[in-house]
């Protein structure tokens, strides 16, 4: 070896064959790689493969509304006064000049009309929220359909779960912190729900506002539930809900080449990096061209927050309209026990029905697994409507939180349609128990006439229109099989049976013991898995198609 050479590979490290030898910067990475392995670890995760659907985008919008938040939300926090000391307002807005108002009110305003992009920033902001947290509704929607929260994601479920609960829950408290009358009317209900809680509803009342309503300390309270507490368990969840999705390979649809052990679709880099940093940008202008065109939550035609007044027509953000909702249906039902009163026509609205509906949708991946008796770990997407009761359930419980979310605009129909206010809280009633029954009933049928559908194609092929004469005179249309990878996709599904009891006496004669559980989940699996659609067997198809191929 020559001496050049070996000076060369002296300085070069790994990189031996460059004509050159590196700079300091390979020479640097060269060293970090060989105390840490960066190299070997990066290119092993950076060419994970993800399948690509369009249905997977929904995370995705979660994902980037999430971090518009984050941006919009540091820029606020430098300008906001989370305080509720009282001053004289001087600022640019005539109207409310020499108005009386809490700094928090009044630093809105400044951030509204003084603060250079400081409005655009405000409803950047509001409209990510809201992106945001429909993002996640729906995104939620795509998992359950599809079962993608079957085992092993069933944690990754819950983690999601959770992070819609914070999600709203600090949506709230951003609401709440400009102190105008709206979001102070707001804060009135909950302050009415807080104490409509059992024995300990006082108490936490007077911890949270400091005293009697609205107290001192709510809005710097709110400010570091808002800005500190609730985003680091967000950014928290969101860390452990990606690092999980990287780790569990991603679900995937069936479809020809597609099984339970593998992945079809684009490496990481480049190909998704691209498409998801294009993606972030669109949802990005989306959101600014939202925020710079269509105005949210005009806090100055409001007005500062007066314990005594109220706005007319006064509506939440969406995601809260159907507490709203709730409270506006609910008969005012209240117990005078010993003394004390049970405000079941608060409780119940606020707190137990919505507690029932959202723990059935945090739990139910472990509800489902009992039922159908499955431990199996699970990577295919299901179909919707191979799965009739739970797609049915789901499109229920969706029907039940609009018929709620309606609700909570019963005024405003009222007033638009010049309808009886107290003929549309009854038909709210009654749709609140009747609507979901019959969306359920009408999705099960649906999706069992979509599976005979589906049947009927595999056997039978499409219908082209045309028409042919058969030599002995009878006219018959034509069909046209479809392609192996439309057959592979319509019945690849498994067909699960029913949980069934043992029989009641072994081999030996004795009797076996049945509980109660499994009698229950007997019952419930029979139910779940009622009158299934049967896919078209190989000796069908064969019989029909006239060829020896498999669908």
């Amino acid at each position: 070896m020559s001496t050049g050479e070996q000076t060369r590979t002296a300085k070069g490290g790994a990189n031996t064959d460059r004509p050159v030898p590196d700079g300091a910067g390979v020479r640097f990475a060269d060293a970090v790689d060989g105390r840490l392995g960066v190299y070997g670890a990066a290119k092993r995760h950076l060419r994970k493969v993800f399948p690509d659907h369009w249905t997977f985008m929904l995370g995705e919008i979660a994902l980037y509304s999430f971090i518009v938040l984050l941006l919009t939300g540091v820029f606020l926090t430098l300008f906001f006064k989370p305080s509720m000391q009282q001053v004289v307002y001087d600022g640019s807005y005539v109207p409310l000049q020499g108005i009386h108002m809490s700094e928090a009110y009044a630093s809105t305003l400044e951030i509204s009309f003084d603060t250079r992009g400081g409005l655009m920033i405000r409803q950047i902001h509001h409209w990510a929220a809201l992106i945001f947290i429909a993002a996640l509704f729906v995104h939620m929607f795509r998992i359950f359909f599809t079962g993608a929260f079957r085992k092993p994601r069933d944690i990754n479920w819950l983690f999601g779960f959770l992070l819609l609960i914070l999600a709203m829950l600090n949506g709230f408290t951003g609401y709440s912190l400009p102190d105008d009358l709206l979001s102070g009317t707001g804060l009135r209900i909950a302050e009415g729900v807080i104490l409509a809680i059992p024995l300990v509803g006082t108490y936490l009342q007077f911890f949270l506002f400091g005293g009697e309503f609205p107290g001192e300390d709510i809005v710097p309270r709110l400010f570091t539930i808002h800005v500190l507490l609730v985003p680091a368990i967000m950014v928290g969840l969101v860390t452990v809900h990606l690092t999980l999705v990287w780790y569990q390979k991603h679900t995937q649809f069936a479809g020809p080449g597609k099984s339970e052990k593998n992945v079809v679709g684009q490496p990481f880099l480049p190909v998704y990096a691209a498409k998801a940093g294009g993606f972030f940008f669109l949802v990005f202008g989306v959101t600014a061209l939202l925020g710079g065109m269509v105005q949210i939550n005009p806090i100055w035609a409001y007005g500062p927050y007066n314990p005594g007044q109220i706005s007319a027509g006064s509506q939440p953000d969406w995601y809260i309209g159907f507490l709203e909702g709730a409270l506006r249906i609910m008969p005012n039902w209240e117990w005078n026990i010993w003394g004390h009163t049970l405000s079941f026509n608060v409780l119940i609205p606020t707190v137990i029905l919505p507690g029932v509906l959202f723990t059935l949708i945090g739990a139910y991946p472990w509800i489902e697994a009992w039922i159908t008796g499955d431990k199996r770990e699970h990577h295919l997407l299901d179909r919707p409507r191979n799965m009739p009761v739970r797609t049915g359930l789901g499109v229920a419980w969706i029907v039940c939180y609009g018929v709620l979310w309606v609700c909570g605009g019963n005024d405003v129909i009222a007033t638009h349609f010049h309808l009886s206010i107290n003929t549309i809280t009854w038909v709210g009633r009654f749709a609140f128990f009747i609507a979901p029954v019959l969306a359920y009933l009408a999705t099960v049928r649906i999706c069992k006439g979509l599976q005979r559908r589906d049947r009927d194609k595999v056997l039978h092929g499409r219908e082209t229109g045309v028409i042919k004469k058969l030599p002995h005179g009878e006219f018959i249309e034509i069909h046209e099989p479809p392609a192996a990878g439309v057959r592979h996709t319509l019945t690849a599904h498994e067909q699960p049976k029913p949980y069934r009891l043992e029989p009641a006496r072994d081999e030996n004669g004795v009797a076996r013991k049945v509980t109660r559980a499994q009698k229950l989940r007997s019952r419930m699996s029979h139910w779940y898995f009622a009158e299934p659609v049967a896919k078209p067997t190989v000796e069908e198809y064969r019989e029909l198609a006239g060829d020896h191929e498999h669908p």
